[in-house]
C-alpha cells in the first residue's frame, strides 16, 4: 500500500505545528525580480519571463524536449531531458511564462535545463518574498510544505521563552519575527547569507538549538540521579586488580591521567549511575583508564 502523506511526514519529524516552525529552509529562489535575457550569467540563478517561440521535442543523442523563450532584449533555450505532456502543455507556442533556474552556457547561446516554469498572467503579480525550498520527501510537495508552514505561522502563538535579559545580552533576535523572517524573507534579504547560515537571524536559532541541547542534558543527568547504583571504596585496597594494573604498566601515569582517574574514581564512590565521555588526542592515554575503570 502507498505510503500516507501523514506517515512520510512522520519521518521527516513533522507532526505538530511547532514540528513545521522548526522545519528550516534549505535554501531560497529569488521569484521577486525578472532579469532580462541579455543580462544573464552564466552560473547564476535567475528568473527570466518571455514568450514561447518555438517548442519541440527533439532526437539528438537521447529524447528532449525544448523550448525557445524569447523578451524584449534576446532568447534563451528552455531544456528538459524528463518531460511530461504538462510540460509541452505549459510551453505551447504563443505562452507566456516565468522561467527560473541556473542559467547555463551551451553550443546554441544561454539555456536552462529543467527550470520551474510558471505562467505569467497579468493577474499573476512577482512575489514580494524570498521562495523557500525545504528539506522533504517524495510526495510532499515544496507547494504542500509552504502552505502548511505558513498556517502554523499564521496559527501558533510564538511565546519566546528566551528572557529579554538574555536576548539583550547575547544580542538576540525575537523568536517569532526570526521564524517568519527565515521561513518569509523579504526581498531585500540576502538570500545567499541565509542559505549559507551566516544571516544573524540564524545566531538566535543556534542559541536555541544549543541551550535545548544543554537543557536536554540536564534533564537526563537529573533522571540518573534518583537511579542507585554500588557505591566502591574511596580508593581501591592494597593488592586489588587495580594496584597490581598500576604496578605492571611500564610507564607511570601522567598527570592528566592521574586526575582523569581520580575523577573516575569519585564518580565511582557515589551512590548513582557514572555518565562520562573521556575525549583525548590519539596516544593520550584513553585505554589505560578504561582499563583501570574496568579493573575497578
Amino acid at each position: 500500500a502507498a505510503e500516507t502523506r501523514q506517515a512520510k511526514l512522520a519521518r521527516l519529524g513533522l507532526r505538530t505545528d511547532w514540528d513545521f516552525l522548526l522545519h528550516l529552509p534549505l535554501r531560497y529562489l529569488d521569484e521577486t525580480r525578472v532579469t532580462a535575457m541579455v543580462d544573464l550569467v552564466a552560473g547564476h540563478d535567475a528568473q527570466v519571463e518571455g514568450e514561447v517561440v518555438d517548442a519541440e521535442v527533439v532526437e539528438r543523442g537521447r529524447r528532449q524536449f525544448v523550448a525557445h523563450l524569447r523578451d524584449a532584449s534576446g532568447e534563451l533555450l528552455l531544456r528538459f531531458i524528463y518531460f511530461y505532456p504538462s510540460h509541452q502543455k505549459q510551453l505551447a507556442v504563443g505562452r507566456r511564462v516565468r522561467a527560473l533556474g541556473q542559467v547555463r552556457g551551451g553550443m546554441r547561446g544561454v539555456e536552462m535545463v529543467h527550470p520551474s516554469i510558471r505562467a505569467a498572467d497579468a493577474d499573476r503579480p512577482l512575489p514580494t518574498r524570498l521562495t523557500p525550498v525545504y528539506p522533504t520527501t517524495e510526495g510532499v510537495t515544496q507547494s504542500w510544505l509552504r502552505n502548511r508552514i505558513e498556517r502554523a505561522l499564521r496559527d501558533v502563538d510564538i511565546v519566546d521563552t528566551v528572557p529579554e535579559l538574555l536576548r539583550t545580552r547575547f544580542a538576540l533576535a525575537p523568536l517569532a519575527p526570526t521564524l517568519h523572517e527565515l521561513h518569509q524573507p523579504s526581498a531585500q534579504a540576502d538570500a545567499l547569507a541565509l542559505t549559507e547560515r551566516r544571516d544573524p537571524l540564524w545566531l538566535r536559532v543556534r542559541f536555541d538549538e544549543l541551550l535545548a541541547q544543554q537543557l536536554a542534558l540536564r534533564f537526563a543527568r537529573e533522571a540518573r540521579a534518583v537511579r542507585s547504583a554500588p557505591v566502591f571504596a574511596a580508593t581501591p585496597r592494597e593488592g586489588s586488580v587495580v594496584q597490581r594494573l598500576l604496578a605492571a604498566l611500564p610507564f607511570v601515569l601522567t598527570g592528566a591521567q592521574q586526575r582523569v582517574w581520580a575523577e573516575i574514581q569519585t564518580d565511582l564512590a557515589r551512590g548513582v549511575p557514572m555518565h562520562r565521555l573521556v575525549q583525548g588526542d590519539v596516544g593520550s592515554g584513553k585505554t589505560v583508564i578504561a582499563a583501570l575503570a574496568a579493573a575497578r
